[in-house]
């Protein structure tokens, strides 16, 4: 009776299957990701609470950045392909670092070149200070020579919130498109 008992149970634990694991790093405790309130670069309000039910991905940067931003952008809008007809399980929020210059307007079209579906938030240098605060970022105006006048440095990490509006993982810069299609495929199958 023990050994069958046994061999049961043995059988059931190798055929149940361990969830795929993130390929970010995981906050861990899972914490409710702060809320986003502000009025998005096509002028509708935007609340991150709202998205709940999707795989919520944050990029900060700006619109002046020469490398980091746009290849970031690029490997987002590589992974909303890459899902192809599930590419509605990922919603990206591209939240400025520079809101002096990154207008509604110029954040639009910008975003625009990567994928329409993005959403752009920027606001009053206050404003996005206090969102770069709840999620750990920082930024810094550095002095440059030509049209701009200045760059922007910032921490560059793609923030991953599951479903229930819960901050999951910390990506970091340079990761490619098959890395985010994953672990958006994890986050959303939960």
């Amino acid at each position: 009776m023990k050994r069958a008992l046994l061999a049961a149970l043995l059988l059931c634990a190798s055929t149940v299957q361990a969830a795929p694991a993130l390929k970010s790093g995981v906050f861990s405790p899972a914490r409710m990701a702060p809320e986003i309130a502000q009025d998005a670069a096509d002028g509708s309000a935007f609340r991150l609470s709202a998205l709940r039910g999707k795989v919520v991905v944050l990029e900060f940067g700006f619109t002046h950045c020469a490398a980091v931003c746009p290849a970031s952008l690029a490997s987002l809008a590589a992974a909303r392909q890459k899902l192809g007809a599930h590419s509605d399980r990922l919603q990206v929020v591209f939240i400025s670092v520079d809101p002096e210059r990154d207008t509604p307007a110029r954040l639009k079209t910008y975003l625009a070149q990567f994928d329409k579906g993005f959403v752009g938030i920027t606001g009053t240098p206050e404003q996005m200070a206090a969102i770069r605060k709840d999620y750990g970022i920082t930024a810094t105006k550095h002095t440059a020579g030509g049209k701009t006048g200045y760059q922007m440095g910032h921490s560059s990490y793609l923030y991953f919130i599951d479903k229930k509006g819960m901050l999951r993982a910390l990506m970091p810069f340079g990761r490619p498109a098959d890395e985010i299609v994953h672990d958006v495929n994890v986050l959303a199958a939960e």
